[in-house]
């Protein structure tokens, strides 16, 4: 036992010294990005004045109130802090997305004290999926089995979700929501001092707050002063509600492996289901002239399961057929000192998967723990010291989500290339192996295990899995050909998600983190805490390390 602690002791110490060496270079190179004030789209305050805590209008301005603004806002609020929202529309959206929550974004939701929003509107739970591929299907349940009974997922109006959110924020005596467009954020050498609006009215005005959280969507008009928006849209979805009709299995959602890509569809009343037909490219059959509607009966009805086929029909002949763009972006913020960036402003992936949620409510819990010891937001060195640490603390859960639902997006779709069709039928059939071959996946997709290590796991096993088919009982040197298109596909798929995601950009406090999580996955708690202890005293005063979200252990008292 001894002898394991001296080498735990020398493998940690020699790990710090790489990092501290590695720290203190990067640190030389990179100093403030060149340029940076250029790019913020803000105006200078006048006179550039430096306002106390008492010129303040608020604590902290959020500017939007959807999902993310409005759970944020409450959040903050609760904590005692003075909110300013400020939301273009603050009348009920009506959307086709952002309707259904994943269980890991339920329970988010129950640690932000907001799970009655899900009550009163109608919400169906959700325990699982349904896959459907060729006439075959198979159901995918949602481990639940150690949670309380109430948690599952929820599928409802986007809309109504968004008012009981806006109306429990603005309950509480501190937050205030105001109608308003925000034309722009308001700097002061290099630093967001506030913002410069329009009212509903025309009137311009200039709110100051020492914190300024952007959240105003994916059609975000701010983003750009705040990060390097690279926004991709590989497909449309066209959206329609069927009325008055029971979906296979109930209580599921349902995807249907068609071609040319999936189908979705779950409930989202007692008495309504969504379907969204997801249209691969940026350009969709006309509405307006009879394009559509024929696409739909001739290429995507046939695909529909029977039990359905009627509703789905009768949806498209009333003819309220609506689409969006689906657009993904990789989070890569520009490091501002008194802004930060959160929900579909500042990261999207393809909504296939339903975890847009799941990931703005998870950053809500971060960041709300992160700014808890924070009395004095004015404190504006301690503060940006606490935003960048949220942007790495977000990756396990954000990286998770976001490559999965990239990866399965890309799998799902149907293609003429033999490897990726055999990709394609080898995820279908792997999920339909159950055991862990099912849980593993679906714990990834509904939020409650957010390993990134897991998810490429397991899509790595399809792959495996597939090339096994393909060379059973007898290989012959075309399917091994194949097989070896089949890895090198999945290598093409995943990989560059990942990159994109940042997870192959670590500082020396990431690579430490990066390290602790592999030793807790071994279950080498010892060293893990060592790893954990050094990376603390070496790069305090970062408040908080993977290490906490893995075991619920707090960072030592600072």
């Amino acid at each position: 036992m001894a002898d394991q602690c001296v080498l735990a002791w020398i493998f940690a110490s020699a790990v710090a010294l790489f990092a501290v060496v590695r720290h203190l270079t990067a640190k030389k190179r990179d100093g403030f990005r060149p340029g940076s004030s250029q790019v913020v789209n803000s105006v200078a305050t006048t006179n550039g004045e430096c306002r106390s805590g008492d010129a303040s209008d608020a604590d902290v301005i959020i500017v939007g109130a959807g999902v993310a603004g409005a759970a944020l806002a409450h959040t903050l609020g609760k904590d005692g802090r003075r909110v300013l929202v400020i939301e273009r529309d603050l009348t009920e959206p009506d959307r086709i997305v952002g309707e259904l929550l994943q269980p890991g974004g339920y329970l988010k939701l129950i640690e932000l004290g907001l799970e009655d929003c899900v009550e009163e509107i109608d919400a169906q739970r959700v325990f699982g999926y349904a896959l459907f591929k060729d006439g075959k299907h198979t159901q995918l349940s949602y481990p639940l089995e150690k949670f309380h009974s109430d948690v599952s997922g929820r599928s409802f109006h986007n809309g109504r979700f968004i008012q009981r959110m806006r109306q429990k924020a603005a309950s509480l005596p501190n937050v205030r929501l105001e109608q308003g467009t925000v034309t722009s954020l308001l700097e002061e050498k290099g630093t967001i001092k506030g913002v410069q609006y329009k009212t509903k009215s025309g009137q311009e005005l200039t709110k100051f707050a020492p914190l300024t959280i952007v959240c105003d969507g994916c059609f975000s008009n701010l983003r750009r002063s705040l990060c390097d928006p690279k926004v991709d849209v590989p497909s449309c979805f066209v959206g329609l509600v069927l009325e008055n009709c029971q979906l296979p299995y109930a209580n599921h959602g349902h995807v249907i492996l068609a071609d040319p890509s999936p189908i979705l569809f779950y409930p989202i009343s007692s008495s309504e289901v969504r379907c969204l037909v997801d249209v691969p490219g940026q350009k969709v059959p006309s509405i307006s002239n009879g394009e559509m509607a024929n696409y739909l009966k001739t290429v995507v009805a046939p695909q529909v399961p029977p039990e359905i086929y009627d509703a789905f029909v009768a949806a498209v002949d009333k003819g309220n057929i609506r689409t969006m763009p689906n657009r993904s972006m990789p989070a890569a913020p520009y490091p501002t000192p008194g802004a930060l960036l959160m929900g579909d402003a500042f990261n999207m992936r393809h909504p296939l998967t339903g975890g847009g949620m799941t990931v703005a409510l998870s950053d809500i819990v971060v960041l709300r723990d992160l700014l808890k010891p924070l009395r004095d937001l004015h404190d504006a060195s301690s503060l940006s010291k606490y935003l960048e640490c949220f942007y790495t603390l977000r990756k396990p859960v954000a990286s998770t989500i976001n490559t999965l639902a990239g990866a399965l997006y890309k799998v799902f779709c149907a293609s003429p290339d033999q490897a990726r069709k055999e990709m394609r039928e080898a995820c279908f059939d792997y999920l339909s192996l159950g055991g862990l071959c099912a849980t593993g996946p679906i714990s990834l997709l509904s939020g409650l295990n957010p390993r990134p290590l897991s998810l490429v796991a397991h899509f790595f096993a399809v792959a495996i899995y597939g090339v096994g088919r393909l060379l059973l009982p007898f290989p012959s040197p075309k399917r091994i050909w194949i097989g070896a298109r089949l890895i090198s596909g999945a290598s093409g798929i995943i990989f560059p998600i990942i990159k994109a995601e940042g997870l192959g950009k670590c500082s020396s406090l990431q690579l430490f983190q990066l390290i602790t999580e592999l030793l807790l996955l071994k279950g080498d708690m010892n060293l893990a805490k060592h790893c954990q202890t050094i990376s603390y005293f070496v790069f305090h005063p970062f408040p908080c390390s993977w290490f906490t979200l893995y075991t619920k252990v707090e960072c030592p008292v600072m």
